[in-house]
């Protein structure tokens, strides 16, 4: 990638022009964001080099001083294209140059893990920013997905069949062992972090995967979403990214619920009461049953709705079947008037 342009990271005079409104939407987002956030480490800003994670980390070196928040920026070189390396390093000097600090770039290894190249870069990724974030005692890392993103990422999940959970997309803030995670620009479109990139002279970097039809969300951005735009209107985005926020909301009560739940449901040991659960509406006892699923060992990722229906059979459809079996060669079979491992 070219190098990008020199970040407006200093001190404005009173004098200066209002910043253009794409630059100052992306800087409020970071300020929301900020603002508030517990603990005294810095916050980590997780940057490709592409327009929105660029946008995200000029805004950044503004707002995190004013605010009295250290602010440092990572790379992650997944050394998938020629020239790779060095884009990461232009990435890091740049961030340098507008008083980020500190700035690391983070090769990893994407080839030998398991499931497709998008799942096993994203996973390399994701290990390596939670690393860093421990090293340098971060508060957050700041994710650039912005509304198109999570617009994307609704329509994905429609395809595959998923459930609220899928459909309620990337949430604002999470935990990834021990790291919160942090997305300030889900509510601001793609467009606004070009245009800010081209008001404060960055160049970013145009990643040629986003482009690949080889790739699903690839075809989503180029194909499926213009084309929903075409046909209903340009409110299709935010509309799709508004359903996954009350998507969010509703899960968030209903993992509530759950938790109770699955306390009030538990007999001696790891057992369930096939009595309790059979009393639970299915929204609460499906995801009771998910969160046990996991407590006995099943693994997140492998951990599909076939299975938890398999389970709910073993509560609401009981005609003497064996033992369902979960990721991660854990059973679960019902005895007695419980659901035992």
């Amino acid at each position: 990638m070219d190098r990008p342009g020199r970040a407006d990271s200093g001190a404005r005079s009173r004098r200066s022009p209002s910043p253009a409104p794409a630059v100052a939407a992306v800087r409020l987002a970071v300020r929301r964001t900020l603002t508030g956030l517990p603990g005294a480490g810095p916050v980590l800003v997780a940057c490709s080099g592409g327009a929105d994670s660029l946008a995200l980390a000029a805004a950044t070196a503004f707002v995190a001083p004013r605010l009295g928040r250290p602010a440092g920026l990572v790379t992650v070189d997944h050394g998938l294209q020629p020239g790779s390396a060095e884009r990461a390093e232009a990435v890091a000097a740049w961030a340098r140059s507008a008083g980020l600090d500190p700035v690391e770039v983070l090769p990893v290894r994407v080839d030998g893990r398991p499931g497709g190249p998008e799942a096993a870069a994203r996973e390399a990724r994701y290990e390596a920013l939670v690393a860093a974030a421990h090293r340098h005692h971060a508060a957050g890392v700041l994710l650039g997905h912005t509304r198109d993103d999570q617009a994307e990422t609704v329509l994905l999940a429609l395809a595959r069949g998923a459930g609220p959970r899928g459909l309620s997309g990337m949430p604002e803030s999470r935990d990834l062992d021990g790291v919160t995670l942090l997305r300030p620009l889900l509510d601001i479109p793609r467009a606004d972090t070009r245009d800010a990139c081209a008001a404060l002279g960055l160049d970013p970097w145009a990643d040629p995967h986003n482009a690949d039809p080889a790739y699903a969300r690839a075809r989503v951005r180029s194909d499926a979403l213009p084309a929903l735009v075409d046909a209903l209107g340009p409110g299709v985005v935010a509309n799709l990214a508004r359903t996954a926020r009350l998507l969010a909301a509703d899960n968030a009560a209903l993992d509530a619920l759950a938790d109770a739940a699955l306390a009030d449901v538990r007999a001696d040991g790891r057992a369930l009461s096939v009595d309790g659960l059979a009393g639970l509406p299915a929204a609460v006892r499906t995801r009771v049953l998910h969160t046990w699923a996991r407590e006995l060992g099943a693994a997140p990722a492998a951990l599909s709705h076939s299975h938890v229906a398999a389970l709910d059979a073993l509560v609401t459809d009981w005609r003497g079947q064996g033992p369902v079996h979960l990721p991660g060669g854990h059973q679960v079979r019902r005895q007695a008037g419980h659901l035992l491992p």
